[in-house]
């Protein structure tokens, strides 16, 4: 603010005056400009402490093959659906298919298995069959370490007497047919992209050291036909989910190409789980995931339609929709709000967020010390030790909002906290509630670091079998089942015909109890 020296007072005290007030308005003016450079300074910090890997969309040929993954896995999965049809109408196998995959390395070690006629007497005069020739299959299998050819032998047999009369086994069912692959070695393809995070493309640099030349799109066609069999369970493991009275929820992005535009576009994959163990409740552990194409608030609502509890989720505002029918409640996560607060105190010297952080550990270590125990006995000790913090630390942000500046990253953290007060302490009503979402949390990491390896999906589609394998592959990990011997079981079971309305003990806790009485027999 500039003065003209020709309309300046003439009086001293008048003049004394006007220079404090210049100085009190340069004062606040040098007070704003520096909250706002901290608060830029802290936005700065935050974002090089979260940034990881390459921004660039530059890719090398490898990484551009893969958005053909995900394409070629919804053409085997259209595919697949085609064939089972068909094969129904029919009452017989399909044709097989032409496409040549290649020949298998002869020196690979061979388990041959004879599947033979019962009785050798000829239908017609009832006569001895005698051996004409037979069909030969091989398939390539995989236990750990090692690569064998399983050969599958049908003798023909024919009447001497009868001509035309041929006799032979029916083929045993594949879940694809004329493929080279087990059951059991489609598990593996499967368990290393989405457990291990190991990309098709590298799986197919194994193989080839031991001699087994499979492009990527080979592999890429098996994915997208396990991906196929497997989506009634991924029903199932949803339809479990709505079922129950709590649930945590969280999303995260999930990079998909977008070809029309040369470039990727952000997809959403939103995980949904379950896990009762904190207080001894006895259902099993599950998550599942589900792939939409943006972010919008509709999205949740539609996943959970005939839910009814209580869900545990971050601050985004897209689960509020939920809450407005009466029929859903949700409970806020201190990690997230504990979160805020810690990025303020790493950048600097920040008393408020340090103190904050000191009072919210409080809660944790209470939570460290009641985890498995009874509902009853958690909401009563919370009700006793962390009640009285929970209303002391409200009290206090409260305070130190008043004092701060109103656009710096302290009270943005603040308002954060205080504006989901509610729902932050849902978990002192219910023992079931957790203090934190982190439970869906670990099973978003999973996520993170495929999509690290694998860069995009290369279609919605691709998107759409990345939720359904990852939920199978997660819920396995959290029951303590190994995928790959569970999916190559469950592989197994479906193309056998395993009865739909038989299909929860394919469910993996169903599937493992089932497996261990087994083993006591």
């Amino acid at each position: 603010m500039s003065l003209d020296a020709n309309i300046l007072p003439t009086d001293p005290e008048a003049l004394r005056q006007l220079l404090v007030a210049e100085r009190a308005q340069h004062a606040a003016e040098i007070a704003r400009i520096e909250s706002e450079r901290d608060r830029l300074r802290a936005i700065i910090v935050a974002l090089q402490r979260h940034r990881f890997g390459r921004r660039s969309e530059q890719f090398n040929s490898d990484q551009l093959a893969l958005a053909l993954e995900d394409l070629e896995q919804g053409v085997a999965a259209a595919e697949a659906q085609e064939e089972h049809v068909a094969a129904r109408g029919r009452g017989h196998s399909v044709r097989r298919r032409r496409i040549n995959r290649g020949a298998l390395p002869p020196d690979l070690p061979r388990i041959e298995r004879v599947v033979d006629i019962a009785d050798k007497a000829c239908p017609c005069c009832g006569g001895t069959l005698h051996r004409i020739g037979e069909d030969v299959a091989e398939r390539l299998d995989v236990i750990p370490l090692q690569f064998r050819v399983l050969v599958t032998r049908r003798p023909k047999y024919a009447c001497r007497s009868c001509p035309g009369t041929v006799v032979q086994a029916p083929a045993p069912p594949r879940l694809i047919e004329g493929g080279l692959p087990t059951e059991a070695l489609i598990a593996h393809v499967i368990v290393a992209k989405y457990a291990d995070h190991s990309p098709l493309y590298r799986q197919a640099q194994i193989y080839a050291r031991q001699g087994i030349d499979l492009d990527r799109s080979t592999l890429a066609d098996w994915v997208g036909r396990g991906a196929w069999w497997l989506r009634p369970l991924h029903a199932r493991l949803l339809a479990e989910l709505r079922a129950s009275p709590k649930l945590f929820a969280d999303e995260t992005t999930a990079p998909v190409l977008d070809p029309g535009r040369g470039r990727t576009k952000t997809g959403q994959l939103w995980a949904y789980a379950r896990d009762d163990r904190p207080w001894g409740g006895p259902a099993p552990p599950v998550v599942a995931y589900l792939y939409a194409p943006d972010r919008k608030a509709e999205r949740p609502a539609a996943h959970l339609e005939g839910f009814r509890g209580t869900l545990q989720v971050d601050g985004y505002a897209g689960y509020r929709a939920l809450a407005e029918s009466g029929q859903v409640r949700l409970a806020f996560c201190w990690a997230h709000v504990r979160r805020r607060f810690y990025e303020i105190a790493v950048a600097g010297v920040a008393p408020i967020a340090t103190e904050a952080l000191a009072r919210i550990a409080e809660l944790y270590a209470i939570e460290a010390e009641i985890r498995g125990r009874s509902t009853d006995e958690r909401c009563t000790i919370r009700g006793e030790r962390a009640r009285p913090i929970i209303d002391d630390l409200r009290a206090w942000l409260e305070t130190k909002l008043a004092v701060v500046s109103q656009k710096s990253t302290i009270a943005e953290a603040i308002r954060y906290a205080l504006s989901r007060w509610e729902g932050l302490c849902r978990f002192l009503e219910d023992g079931r509630v957790e203090i934190d979402s982190n439970v869906v949390e670990r099973a978003i990491r999973p996520l993170a670091l495929n999509r690290k390896n694998a860069l995009f999906a290369g279609s919605d589609g691709g998107g759409e079998h990345w939720a359904v394998l990852a939920s199978l592959v997660e819920t396995c990990k959290l029951n303590s089942v190994d995928p790959e011997a569970y999916l190559a079981d469950v592989f197994t079971r479906l193309v056998a015909a395993h009865p739909v309305s038989r299909l929860d003990e394919l469910l993996p806790w169903n599937w493992a109890t089932a497996q261990q009485a087994q083993r006591a027999e």
